[in-house]
């Protein structure tokens, strides 16, 4: 037996906000959230304010979303929001303004106050259900237009915690490779990793079903016929287009499934380190496939057309460059946190601290 559940609308191609405006207005009062450029070099924050300005819906933009969004900043959101009287939103860029705009939506309706605390939103029940969003993606990489997932920076810990809610699922996302094309090089490299590894993780994960085996499969495989593109940076709008539907295909996967210890190892590779999220990930990946059973790391590798798990390690190395030096101390420190994290229970394998300490080892040493 298995469920799968995916209620949010994907819309692909070029154009297609500004063609599908009534999917993309759904209230009478908009509150744009993105970051300081994201949206404005993309090109798609022009596009949503022409469709609002022409629709005559009135909006404010909320575009103080840094990267890796900390969840003080998100409750000033939700005030801002309330402020405006804003009773939907429109998030657009990659995944900190997708993750902020999750979080915002929880804070502009559940105020935080004696009845509900902050760390409160990572229960996911709430009183009031968070305003209704749509989500437009300007990186191929973190799928968090079709996950329910937020994922916050809480210094307290020094490190990251999700929190989801099937409330906090985009009603429609727009998928339109015009908005990625413009990428930075190692920035569209990084996020594909993200999705890379969301696919990998999906397919590896406890909680795989025959729904999500086929869309991480399909997923990898469409992210295959790009990996020369990658490398060499000949990524042409027909690319682009198709690496977004690849990470909402991962999106959908760990929607399903949740991801492993890929993902709460690199967090600290994040917090501490400041390295981009999916690069952290690409520096993990190959130890964490080296022991999970052979069968689907076939299938993996074949779905993205590469002939052995060392040839996959080679690719990762050559576009994901080392960015520092690590120390053992360091390494063991993070270990005491990530060994703490919900996904080590998803792992194909038992997972101990030790274990990880030897991962983190062998990944960055």
């Amino acid at each position: 037996m298995f469920k799968f559940h995916m209620p949010t609308k994907v819309i692909v191609g070029e154009n297609c906000v500004t063609t599908n405006p009534q999917e993309l207005i759904i209230g009478t009062r908009a509150l744009i959230v993105t970051g300081k450029s994201s949206g404005k070099k993309s090109g798609a924050l022009d596009d949503v304010i022409s469709v609002l300005e022409n629709e005559k819906i009135p909006y404010h933009v909320y575009d103080k979303v840094e990267n890796n969004p900390e969840i003080n900043d998100m409750i000033k959101g939700g005030i801002f929001a309330r402020e405006c009287q804003a009773d939907f939103i429109i998030s657009i860029g990659g995944g900190s303004p997708m993750d902020a705009a999750k979080a915002i939506g929880v804070y502009a309706t559940n105020e935080v106050n004696e009845g509900f605390q902050p760390y409160d939103i990572f229960t996911g029940k709430y009183k009031n259900k968070p305003l209704p969003m749509v989500a437009i993606p300007t990186t191929s990489g973190t799928g968090s237009e079709v996950t329910p997932y937020s994922i916050l920076t809480l210094h307290k810990e020094k490190t990251k915690r999700s929190f989801s809610c099937v409330d906090c699922f985009f009603k429609t996302a727009f998928l339109d490779g015009r908005y990625t094309i413009s990428l930075p090089l190692q920035v569209a490299r990084n996020t594909a990793v993200d999705a890379m590894c969301h696919l990998i993780e999906g397919y590896t994960n406890k909680k795989a079903s025959p729904s999500s085996d086929y869309m991480a499969l399909e997923g990898l495989r469409i992210i295959g016929k790009h990996l020369n593109a990658l490398e060499n940076g000949n990524l042409d709008i027909n690319a682009c287009t198709e690496l977004l539907w690849a990470s909402s295909l991962g999106g959908i996967v760990i929607s399903q499934t949740g991801t492993t210890i890929v993902h709460s190892m690199g967090y600290a590779l994040t917090y501490f380190c400041d390295i981009p999220h999916g690069m952290a990930n690409g520096y993990l990946v190959y130890e964490y496939l080296k022991r999970v059973d052979s069968v689907r790391v076939s299938n993996c590798l074949c779905a993205l057309g590469i002939k052995s798990l060392e040839n996959f390690k080679e690719y990762l190395k050559k576009i994901l460059p080392r960015v520092r030096n690590f120390n053992e101390k360091e390494i063991i420190d993070w270990s005491e946190i990530s060994i703490k994290a919900r996904n080590v229970a998803s792992c194909p394998y038992e997972v101990t601290r030790e274990m990880e300490i030897e991962i983190y080892k062998s990944s960055l040493m």
